[in-house]
């Protein structure tokens, strides 16, 4: 049964699946057959032409980055293999194919008796984030009931934080009702959410470091399409600096520098065409509050993949390529060389940029120091998700001691719960889980008061500062 499910899934994948949900949840909510058809098609056509563009660009921005990261000569033990070898590896396990039925249960129930807000089973494809997590436990501690229940934690706390951050991502990504899932990419929000009161006293927020302000200061120089091109022209010769003299080299720069320009430049109008299959659903679900008080305001799970191309996330995501290969190369204690996931920093930094409000200069400095804490806990995971990948199959690269993939594995909160776990002490396990029920009521209690605070502290990195001398009426 869990791999004929398996099966299933990776046979249609998210392109096929997520438009069947659309149009399922456009029937519940009584939008007519036509427009709920051309929602899951508008839907799905947006997927693929997300994949298309995505699988067309990793493969000339990816020979860029690995010859940038072997020019730097570092040579740390651990080596970072990615998110797709991890989700290969996840997906391969007793423990995680045992959470896919559990996943799909414990989600739909989630949502059907409002515990959530946040349809998850639309995104079915990124339970591997917890999947890895639960495997490790299990291979420590032989036990799957602990695997199982961490498995399910991690799911709830993801949920939770997906929710928090929902109005926000749908509004600045100009998505409708929708929301990233993905828990290996909504965890930094919450150190922005922490760090951004602390960057406001020392005027981050003054800073027009976003794509709005760069277009209104350099003029055309400032378009996403001309943005696009100043920065593949810079990754592509940092990845040649040793060879600036050949003819070669300069192909590939300009090759890297017009690839990035088009993914600005097509990105936003494929993201158009997603974002239509959202109105019909968001405008029977606006009808629904409006005829009922206990109306609900209710979001969709979508794939982090959505994101990746808006101006402020992918300039952001490439300018911390380089910057987190040389925190790589600097900091103590450090054991892990990051090289595949590079590529998925544009997924990676979509809380951060959202709560922002595209701010770069925010995210730029958040992202450092996140991601540098996420190298840290790839470096303690490694051996067990290194011994787990050796009994699917994963080949370590030539030189490479151990393998970890710094998207998934990085992340500091998570990791630090599943150390809970590993440690088997019912004391840290309960804490984790009383950690997370607080938060929850909390947030429930407070969640208009917490959507509004959201709200301002992002429209302070928008709205111009007055100046001193001028009286605001």
């Amino acid at each position: 049964m869990l791999e004929t499910l398996k099966s299933v899934f990776d046979t249609f994948g998210s392109a096929v699946f997520v438009p069947v949900m659309i149009f399922v949840v456009a029937k519940v909510l009584k939008v007519k057959t036509q427009k709920a058809f051309l929602s899951g098609l508008y839907a799905g056509v947006g997927l693929m032409g997300f994949t298309l563009i995505l699988n067309s660009y990793t493969p000339i921005i990816s020979k860029v980055v690995q010859q940038m990261v072997d020019q730097t000569g570092i040579n740390l033990p651990a080596f970072d293999v990615g998110w797709q070898a991890t989700a290969l590896v996840a997906y391969s396990t007793e423990a995680g194919m045992i959470y896919l039925v559990i996943a799909l249960v414990l989600q739909t129930v989630l949502f059907l008796v409002k515990w959530t807000n946040v349809f998850q089973p639309s995104d079915l494809w990124n339970n591997y984030s917890y999947m890895v997590w639960g495997s490790m436990v299990y291979l420590a501690t032989k036990n799957m009931i602990l695997a199982v229940v961490l498995m399910c934690l991690l799911n709830m706390y993801s949920l939770l934080l997906s929710e928090m951050l929902a109005r926000r991502w749908s509004s600045y990504y100009h998505y409708p009702n929708c929301t990233i899932i993905a828990m290996h990419n909504i965890e930094p929000g919450i150190f922005a959410l922490l760090m951004d009161p602390i960057w406001n006293m020392l005027g981050l927020h003054k800073v027009r470091l976003n794509p709005q302000g760069l277009q209104k200061k350099l003029g055309f120089l400032g378009e996403p399409i001309s943005l696009g091109l100043f920065l593949g022209l810079f990754l592509g010769i940092l990845g040649n600096l040793s060879n600036l003299a050949e003819l070669s080299a300069w192909g590939q720069i300009t090759e890297v520098a017009i690839a990035t320009s088009a993914v600005m430049a097509i990105f936003p109008k494929v993201a158009g065409i997603f974002s239509q299959a959202f109105n019909p659903i968001s405008q029977a679900a606006s009808k629904n509050v409006r005829g009922n008080n206990e109306g609900r305001e209710w979001y969709l799970g979508v794939n982090d993949a959505t994101g990746y191309g808006e101006p402020a996330t992918l300039i952001s995501g490439i300018l911390l390529i380089p910057i987190m290969v040389f925190i790589a190369m600097i900091l103590p204690g450090n054991q892990t060389l990051p090289v595949v996931d590079l590529l998925a920093i544009p997924y990676m930094v979509q809380a951060l940029v959202c709560l922002s409000n595209g701010n770069i200069a925010k995210t730029l400095l958040n992202g450092v120091i996140w991601f540098s804490l996420g190298l840290y806990m790839c470096s303690y995971t490694a051996p067990m998700f290194t011994e787990i990948a050796q009994t699917v199959g994963v080949t370590l690269p030539a030189g490479a001691l151990m393998v970890t993939s710094f998207n998934i594995l990085g992340k500091p909160i998570f990791g630090l719960i599943f150390l809970a776990f590993l440690s088997q002490n019912p004391l840290l396990i309960g804490l984790t889980i009383v950690a997370y029920f607080v938060v929850y009521f909390l947030f429930r209690k407070n969640k208009e008061a917490f959507y509004g605070y959201v709200e301002r502290a992002a429209a302070k990195n928008s709205v111009e500062i007055p100046d001193a001398k001028t009286k605001v009426a």
